[in-house]
């Protein structure tokens, strides 16, 4: 049950913030949020993570699918006994699905959070849900290995 309620959380505010940037914004537009750190630019994205993957709109939703289906499968059976593992496999879920939700709506994924003088790329909430899930499974994986031996 948390694994989908922080996937509903992740993408409902993905889906808003978005909103926000679309309905306030026009493509390339940046304004400085705090100084010489954080600016929102809105990006009109149509490729994979890190520019990676192509242009391909239907391309990009079957890889975010199929990495989906991987994750499920490899973390089955550890998302049955930890909290953990399902907080972060509900934040990869509500990511990749407002990701995928732009693509299917727009071509393209909308990216606003812009970290100019330190992160090249400018990304959204889910990217950093998708990236915080990863970095939660590393660690629940890390766990268990020393739990092991």
């Amino acid at each position: 049950m948390i694994l989908w309620l922080v996937a509903i959380a992740v993408f409902a505010l993905d889906r808003f913030t978005k909103h926000l940037i679309l309905s306030s914004f026009m493509p390339g537009e940046s304004r400085l949020v705090i100084p010489h750190l954080l600016w929102w630019t809105y990006v009109q994205n149509t490729h994979g993570a890190f520019g990676l993957f192509g242009n391909s709109p239907a391309l990009l939703v079957i890889l975010a699918l199929v990495v989906l289906a991987l994750f499920a499968l490899a973390f089955r059976d550890a998302a049955k006994r930890s909290t953990l593992v399902r907080i972060a496999f509900g934040a990869i879920v509500g990511g990749a699905a407002g990701n995928i939700a732009d693509r299917l709506q727009r071509q393209f994924v909308v990216d606003f959070i812009d970290f100019k003088t330190i992160w090249p790329n400018v990304f959204n909430i889910a990217d950093s849900c998708i990236t915080v899930g990863v970095f939660l499974l590393i660690i629940s994986s890390l766990r268990r290995e020393e739990r092991k031996s």
